[in-house]
């Protein structure tokens, strides 16, 4: 007997008042849906991630054989309990992933770039907050994932920087250069940009990326928002909200306490606590110094140049026997011009 019915026979004697045995009959089943029996596999998941630190140095060759939906879970888990780095998510990529999220990992430019070449059909990637992904991360993300739609990135000092960086990369370029119009182009004639990239969730955007990406990518949105009548015609899908966590679907039956050990923060509370001056003053200079010098690499290379110029005219002035060399090479000209 169930606790609906046991609840519904309390109330069976003349006196009972229908309006509040409704009432009770839905508490209890509102109660029943809140408490729901986990599954075997969940339950499992639950005591695999309490101890994954165990597991991580064999994690290829136990994961190989696994389903793509228990490893993205597992992948979940580490990200959680701040294990995830390269060699986790590379022993835990699956071909058949469509969403990723490494945000707030370890994961550097080689882990990328590994499980970006497994891993060619994602359509939603989270890397925010990952200050070890550079501009190489980005460059082979755009490249190897043609069917990306949302991107997720920014969230941190670094990550804002490293973004900023990149905004070249979500340009289109053109193999056609004679093209009489944009919409006139096939797909095959724009190259090297993120043709398929069409939702860029990036929370602390500054003002002069907005107006780039707003001018030179009008295809992508940023920050979109939820709305009934969706955006610009298309419905706005729900890895591209603001204030999700894109893998939270994949752990929603698991025991939360599997990664408290750890003290786990949600992604909401970190970014919005997020501020600039979680760099030190040391790496703000060395950022300035590498933009700068990167800047000023085209006028060391021409000033090169010229003192090079220089110093070969120096040595003609100085030099007889280049003197000698120059002179007899003007008159052989002069005899060959003459004949």
């Amino acid at each position: 007997m169930t606790v609906a019915d046991s609840l519904e026979n309390l109330y069976l004697n003349s006196n009972s008042n229908p309006s509040r045995k409704i009432t009770t009959n839905f508490q209890s089943s509102r109660l029943l849906e809140k408490k729901k029996t986990p599954t075997l596999v969940s339950l499992c998941l639950g005591v695999v991630g309490k101890h994954l630190e165990d597991v991580i140095e064999d994690l290829d060759e136990i994961a190989i054989n696994f389903p793509a939906d228990i490893k993205m879970a597992m992948a979940a888990i580490a990200r959680r309990r701040r294990l995830l780095n390269d060699d986790v998510i590379i022993s835990l990529a699956d071909t058949s992933w469509e969403i990723l999220d490494i945000s707030g990992s370890d994961v550097s430019d080689f882990g990328l770039e590994k499980v970006v070449e497994i891993c060619k059909s994602l359509r939603a990637v989270d890397i925010s907050r990952c200050d070890k992904i550079t501009t190489t991360g980005f460059s082979e993300l755009v490249q190897n994932c043609h069917s990306l739609e949302t991107l997720r990135c920014g969230g941190s000092p670094r990550s804002d920087y490293t973004t900023r960086r990149c905004l070249s990369i979500f340009k289109p370029k053109l193999n056609d250069v004679n093209g009489d119009s944009w919409e006139e182009l096939d797909t095959m004639e724009i190259s090297n940009g993120a043709e398929s990239l069409r939702w860029l969730v990036w929370e602390k955007i500054d003002r002069d990326s907005l107006e780039i990406l707003s001018t030179e990518c009008p295809r992508i949105t940023v920050n979109p928002k939820s709305s009934p009548f969706g955006f610009r015609g298309a419905a706005v899908p729900r890895e591209a909200l603001q204030g999700i966590t894109l893998d939270d679907h994949v752990v929603k039956d698991i025991d939360p306490k599997t990664w408290a050990v750890c003290g786990f923060n949600p992604k909401t509370v970190s970014t919005s606590l997020s501020s600039p001056t979680e760099l030190s003053v040391a790496e703000k200079f060395r950022l300035a110094f590498v933009e700068r010098d990167t800047r000023l690499a085209p006028k060391r290379a021409k000033n090169a140049r010229q003192h090079q110029r220089r110093a070969e005219r120096e040595l003609m002035m100085t030099s007889t026997r280049a003197k000698a060399i120059a002179l007899a090479s003007q008159a052989s000209k002069s005899l060959k011009s003459w004949n």
